[in-house]
């Protein structure tokens, strides 16, 4: 575990120094779920293929007590959007997830208009269970559809076919879902302009309200990175994200986020909260958090990975804890606002970091020189280019 003391975090390049955070941050929490029925061949995420009983009790069991450790940081707040992710969450029941929900209420609190978000893959789809679901106050739902195209999904490991996704968009309207995101990939194995454009035009033909639009990558530690696919080449890639990006807006879906596209007002709030350097619990195996003080400290926290260590009572639910110093907190905080299209306030920085905006000035003016910001006072976005070549825009505002 790493705790910088007071005076390190007090530390800060050159003369600056972090001020009380008033208020503090709107607050969300990740609960992570990691189990699925099979582990897919691209996937890094922490992630654990069922046994033939999933330790569902006990496991919600851990979840609360985690959760009591973490109640220190809420500091009055209420909880804005809740994110059940995985692994595949939809292989829990609805008593299980009463049981988180109940106590995340009981303990922290929801906001009125509190956004709950369920991921769920269509082979664990059933009308009934998700019905379930909806009543007990999950209203949006994020479906792993990644390809409707026979050849694509075997090759990327999934257990369903795309008659299955298409049935899963209608029960989710069924189940009495008015907002739900289709998760959907391009820069597939042997995937053609024409193939990512199909399964575009299926996936806006279910009127979801929100699609996550992602280019595959291949991860260290995934099946994939130790037997590469054939994947399109830089040009076919280009013209997928153009073409796709164009068929995306004129059907209505504007791109707010570098992958995320949405409906007028439907753009995923928890997420958001992420990308404006919002705070945010996080509870499960492997599961991370960010929360901030009210003396101006920010805290980056991750829990035990291994499921079987995080069940074990002999071990502790937090793997480790860092302080992020004030010399770190601009990329940091850019890291995540500059993700999105339209960025955001520039006095935004002061208000997450409880630093002076005159600490971005010398970064601002290169990027700005070279294209990559917008030439805006009051805001800090990207440019086009600087969408296109993020990294090297984030490079100018390190330590």
């Amino acid at each position: 575990m790493i705790i910088a003391s007071d005076t390190a975090a007090r530390a800060v390049s050159g003369q600056h120094q972090t001020a009380p955070l008033d208020p503090l941050p709107p607050l969300a929490a990740y609960v992570h779920i990691p189990w699925c029925v099979r582990k897919c061949p691209y996937c890094d995420f922490n992630s654990h293929a069922a046994g033939p009983e999933l330790p569902e009790s006990a496991y919600v069991d851990a979840l609360l007590a985690d959760l009591e450790g973490d109640l220190e940081h809420v500091q009055s707040r209420r909880l804005n959007s809740i994110f059940f992710g995985g692994g595949t969450p939809s292989l829990f029941s609805a008593r299980a997830l009463e049981r988180i929900l109940a106590g995340l209420e009981r303990r922290v609190g929801f906001a009125d208009d509190i956004e709950i978000t369920l991921e769920a893959n269509p082979g664990t789809f059933e009308q009934a269970k998700f019905r379930d679901y909806r009543q007990l106050g999950i209203n949006r739902l994020s479906i792993g559809v990644q390809s409707f195209q026979a050849d694509k999904l075997k090759a990327l490991g999934r257990i369903h076919d795309g008659d299955e996704a298409i049935r899963a968009a209608d029960m989710a309207r069924a189940a009495g879902f008015d907002n739900f995101n289709l998760d959907l990939m391009h820069g597939l194995p042997q995937q053609s302009l024409e193939d990512a454009l199909t399964d575009l035009r299926i996936a806006i033909e279910q009127q979801p309200t929100h699609l996550s639009w992602y280019q595959l990558t291949v991860e260290p530690n995934t099946e994939f990175w130790s037997r590469p696919p054939q994947l399109p080449d830089d040009d076919i890639l280009w013209d997928i994200q153009e073409a796709g990006r164009a068929l995306l807006a004129e059907h209505g879906y504007r791109q707010y986020e570098t992958s995320a596209y949405a409906q007028p007002g439907r753009q995923a709030r928890h997420n958001l909260n992420y990308w404006t350097f919002g705070d945010f619990l996080g509870i499960g195996a492997g599961a991370h958090a960010k929360l901030s003080q009210a003396d101006g400290r920010i805290l980056r926290s991750w829990k035990t990975r291994a499921p079987k260590d995080y069940l074990d009572p002999g071990k502790p639910f937090r793997a480790g804890e860092k302080q992020l110093l004030a010399d770190e907190l601009p990329f940091e905080f850019l890291m995540n606002v500059l993700r999105l299209t339209d960025g955001v306030p520039a006095l935004l920085f002061t208000q997450r970091t409880g630093l002076p905006l005159d600490l971005l000035a010398a970064g601002r003016r290169e990027a700005e020189a070279r294209g990559l910001l917008a030439a805006d006072p009051q805001r800090l976005v990207a440019t086009p280019k600087g969408q296109l070549f993020l990294n090297d825009l984030l490079q100018l505002f390190l330590p």
